[in-house]
């Protein structure tokens, strides 16, 4: 008897979910339903993107208008008001050596302010972290060597005071001192917290070019997403994506002008502020180092040679070999800044005819006429005509101190509510893209 086996049903193979749900998907979104219904998505992710990005982007370059440019501004500030300081109180003490005896009240305070403001914008400097390592170095050295340079005045003039000629030693030792370490680690810290000026200031006027391509990509999306619909309907306009591409096209327009208006009002503060007080500021130092030089040349009592090279040569860098240049050129300067520049020039050009008398006095054996014609407190006196000189560059720099501040402000107000302004329009963008399709979808239930 033959025994029937019976084969096993045979089942279909199972679906794999995976194929299963792509298949679903596949139908879900064949056909003008499923096509806006992944256009929806695609503009709101888009709109998103691009106001985020957007807002983001203000933000961040509104901070560094109002903290890094800024802050860098009034670092720089301090680092010359520093280097200016030192120079003037290194000035100051060789003609108040020059008096003999006990030097002048006005003298004196003027050194000890001199003195005070280099050790509070040194403070400040420090305080706000001015510039990198090499910054932090600089303030390091200054620190070490103001008590140093300070000892040696007050030895010198101590000295002075009892008439003992080997205060004059002293005095240039202190004048070496200035020079040789504390003027360039102040010229040092100068050019670090000048180039975090110039590199925030970059930043801050960098154009939003991810933001604005998205914007660009947002409002093409748009397009194509309404010709399909016109194409698709018989229908010329879709209002809600009508409302989303203006909106898609004023947050393009305000990112980028507003980038553009921020960035050209950084430019002129570099190029009508804080460059053009960097240059002011360096003829008022190279004004006050001759001015120390012409003293310390008289303090020398005919060893004084190098000194009077030193003058030339700052008198050269202020005013130009032939006293018509140098620093004191206007060149684009506004006519506030070329009418100070012109006083200044004026009076550097009388400051070296009065220089040549003093010298002239000197080499005749006139020592005393020679010290009275340097410092005394006539109008044609070379501490006089130099005291004119550095007022109407005070002036110059102050003023274009105040047009970088105003260019700043400026920088900041064309940037002030633009992080909320594009997030609104980005929620109205996104809203009239998904209004405006989902009424389309409603005709297909």
């Amino acid at each position: 008897m033959t025994t029937l086996v019976r084969e096993p049903a045979t089942r279909a193979p199972a679906v794999a979910p995976v194929a299963r749900l792509r298949r679903r998907a596949a139908g879900r979104f064949r056909g003008t339903p499923g096509r806006l219904v992944l256009a929806t998505a695609a503009l709101v992710v888009l709109g998103l993107a691009t106001g985020v990005a957007g807002a983001v982007g203000v933000r961040q370059r509104a901070d560094l208008v109002d903290g890094a440019v800024a802050r860098s501004g009034e670092l720089t500030v301090a680092a010359q008001q520093l280097y200016r300081a030192l120079s003037d109180a290194d000035a100051t003490a060789a003609s108040a050596f020059l008096t003999g005896g006990v030097e002048p009240v006005a003298l004196r305070e003027r050194y000890q302010a001199d003195i005070a403001d280099a050790a509070a914008a040194l403070a400040v400097v420090s305080g706000g972290g001015a510039g990198d390592g090499r910054g932090a170095n600089a303030v390091a050295r200054i620190a070490a060597q103001l008590p140093v340079y300070t000892g040696l005045v007050e030895t010198a003039r101590v000295y002075n005071r009892q008439g003992v000629p080997v205060g004059g030693a002293y005095l240039r030792e202190a004048s070496g001192v200035m020079r040789e370490r504390l003027l360039p680690a102040a010229q040092e810290l100068y050019d670090a917290v000048s180039a975090e000026l110039d590199e925030a200031r970059d930043d801050a006027g960098a154009f939003p070019w991810f933001a604005v391509a998205l914007g660009v990509l947002t409002i093409a999306a748009l397009v194509v997403v309404q010709r399909f619909l016109t194409r698709r309907t018989n229908r010329v306009f879709n209002v809600g994506l009508v409302v989303a591409t203006v909106a898609a096209v004023a947050v393009v327009l305000w990112l980028g002008l507003s980038a553009l208006v921020a960035a050209g009002r950084l430019e002129a503060s570099h190029d009508r502020g804080s460059e053009e007080v960097a240059r002011l500021a360096d003829a008022r130092i190279a004004a006050l180092q001759a001015r120390a030089d012409e003293s310390l040349t008289l303090v020398a009592r005919g060893n004084g040679q190098a000194f009077e090279t030193d003058y030339d040569k700052m008198m050269d860098r202020l005013a130009g070999d032939d006293r018509s240049g140098g620093l004191l050129v206007a060149g684009d300067a506004d006519a506030s800044t070329r009418d100070a520049l012109a006083a200044a020039l004026t009076e550097a050009r009388n400051w070296d005819s009065a220089h040549k008398q003093v010298r002239q006095l000197d080499n005749d054996g006139q020592y005393a006429q020679a010290v009275t014609a340097s410092v005394g407190g006539e109008p044609t006196s070379t501490a006089s005509i130099a005291g004119r000189l550095d007022e109407r560059l005070g002036a110059a720099i102050e003023h274009n101190s105040e047009v970088f501040r105003q260019e700043v402000r400026g920088a900041g107000g064309s940037l002030a509510g633009a992080d909320i302004g594009i997030g609104l329009l980005a929620t109205l963008l996104v809203l009239g893209a998904a209004i405006g399709i989902q009424r389309r979808l409603a005709e297909y239930r």
